[in-house]
């Protein structure tokens, strides 16, 4: 289905002409709409939030996977949530999971909360940067943070012009959030314990260095995803 058949296909008639007038300009047909299907979930977008891609839903899928093997209640916190999109996923196929999810930007959590309402689902959710006001402890740490290099030229114009360039760029060659959470981390995790990153695809070796410093006796894992590219960092701990 082209971007054309899907406006008329799920835009309000008298919305078509508007809508596809955006479509013209370069605006994302996911805000156009206003939603996207996530991990067979409705979750809705608009320009306060990253429009969620193919690869977080694997990052889901693999996080499930692992906490399926070794937690049976477990306790999560999701570091910057935007739409909240990955935090409803857990909790919606993770039923006795409890779940906080994070963000700095309080135009986010209000789409966050409005998509937990609309999955019918209870998180709670916090207004923070990184794990500034966490005071709990958790057995999962998952984040898809911001990632791409603040000079990075293989950005495509759609992303840059439209999506939130708080949830995009990052500091220090886009490896801030990854450095900051893996540092400050370690007090905020049960002693049996994962993190779950998603990645840009050049930086695997940089960001399990950094595991590596921290979490020297971890088990590290880098995964790739369906294009074959590494775009998954896994840090278990204790997890036999």
């Amino acid at each position: 289905m082209t971007d054309i058949e899907y406006i008329k296909k799920y835009s309000k008639k008298e919305d078509i002409n508007k809508n596809l007038e955006e479509l013209k300009k370069g605006k994302p047909i996911q805000y156009i709409i206003g939603n996207v299907n996530f991990y067979g979930n409705i979750i809705n977008v608009n320009e306060n939030v990253l429009i969620p891609r193919f690869e977080t839903e694997l990052l889901v899928e693999k996080t499930i996977n692992y906490i399926k093997k070794y937690f049976k209640n477990p306790k999560i916190l999701d570091i910057g949530t935007g739409s909240g999109c990955i935090a409803i996923t857990l909790k919606k196929e993770l039923k006795n999971s409890i779940i906080d999810a994070v963000d700095i930007s309080n135009s986010a959590l209000k789409v966050a909360k409005e998509n937990a309402k609309l999955n019918n689902v209870e998180i709670n959710f916090i207004e923070g940067n990184i794990l500034d006001n966490i005071n709990s402890k958790y057995d999962i740490i998952i984040s898809n943070p911001p990632y791409i290099k603040e000079d990075d030229t293989e950005i495509m114009d759609i992303v840059k012009n439209n999506e939130p360039h708080i949830a995009l760029f990052a500091k220090d060659n886009g490896l801030y959030f990854y450095k900051e959470i893996i540092k400050n981390s370690k007090e905020k995790l049960n002693k049996k314990s994962i993190i779950a990153f998603e990645i840009g695809y050049k930086q695997a070796n940089d960001i399990k260095n950094i595991a590596e410093q921290y979490y020297p006796h971890s088990k590290i894992l880098v995964e790739k995803d369906l294009n074959n590219l590494d775009r998954y960092i896994f840090i278990f701990n204790n997890c036999e």
